[in-house]
């Protein structure tokens, strides 16, 4: 096992969440064929209320996580209590296509990858699966049970291209409260003062970044429930030009933000590409991208 001051490369983690290999929770006959059934349906109206009604047939009694493909990975999920991986097991067509069809128009090799609020690794290890052997991901989650459940898909698809991380990502180096949702797990939140508190580490981006060696990033995502300024604020101030992101996918959490995180990247040099029902895309102009190189 690797280590760079907590980063792991994911190689072997699977001996650290000591869970079941992958496979020991396949879904049974009945739940293939729902899941099966319910990954068809179109995004319309009749497609999703065939959907989910469809998947309550499998989640009702369901006593232990599922073990399946999403995206071409292996995923062990747990759909009871984080609508992030309910959406990825049933309906993984659904899940961000824009987002996902802009990345992968992007790839290349050796492409640079960093994922802040990581959840299980739904983006990590898509971009990971397509970007080859000489990719870079860094995948970051704060919250204790989601980033053992990152850790284990991550091991059990053996890339080699993920490095993952466990500590919130902030404005300061040290620790700071994280708020624990367990109806939903993926709403955890260093910025929303509901639910469970306990004591996480944090990073700033910019040293994050510096320490994993990453003086180049080709796509920032970064979905950390309301707190994305507290990162891009400081990050922007501080950092070297040459790791600002070529591509920054950002979670519209405009309600929750001290400064508009959109503007900010706009007074930066980027544009927005894409605007979607939860994200905004946004590209650094070739120009500054340029200067910087």
């Amino acid at each position: 096992m690797q280590h760079l001051s907590g980063i792991d490369t994911g190689s072997n983690q699977a001996g650290l969440t000591q869970d079941p290999p992958f496979g020991t929770y396949a879904p049974s006959r009945l739940q293939r064929a729902i899941i099966g059934l319910t990954r068809t349906q179109p995004e319309t109206w009749l497609g999703k209320r065939v959907a989910f009604a469809a998947r309550r047939l499998v989640l009702t009694g369901l006593k232990s996580p599922l073990d399946v493909d999403v995206f071409g990975r292996k995923f062990r999920v747990h759909p009871e209590d984080n609508v992030c991986e309910k959406r990825v097991l049933f309906t993984p067509q659904f899940f961000d296509p824009v987002e996902r069809q802009v990345l992968a128009a992007r790839l290349h090799d050796g492409f640079t990858f960093v994922d802040l609020g990581a959840n299980v690794g739904v983006y990590s290890l898509f971009v990971a699966g397509l970007a080859g052997k000489n990719a870079r991901v860094l995948a970051v989650e704060p919250q204790p049970e989601i980033y053992r459940r990152l850790a284990f898909n991550v091991a059990a698809n053996d890339l080699g291209t993920i490095r993952t991380l466990q500590c919130a990502v902030a404005d300061r180096t040290g620790t700071l409260d994280l708020f624990i949702d367990r109806g939903n797990r993926g709403q955890s939140s260093i910025a929303m003062e509901t639910g469970e508190r306990v004591s996480v580490p944090c990073r700033t981006l910019d040293g994050l970044l510096a320490e994993a060696g990453f003086d180049r990033v080709d796509a920032l995502k970064i979905d950390i429930e309301g707190a994305e300024d507290t990162v891009l604020v400081p990050f922007f101030s501080s950092a070297p030009e040459r790791r600002w992101p070529a591509l920054i996918l950002l979670e519209m959490s405009s309600d929750r933000w001290k400064t508009d995180c959109v503007k900010l990247c706009i007074d930066h040099g980027y544009r927005i590409s894409h605007t979607t029902r939860l994200n905004v895309i946004l590209q650094r102009t070739p120009d500054r991208a340029s200067a910087a190189a």
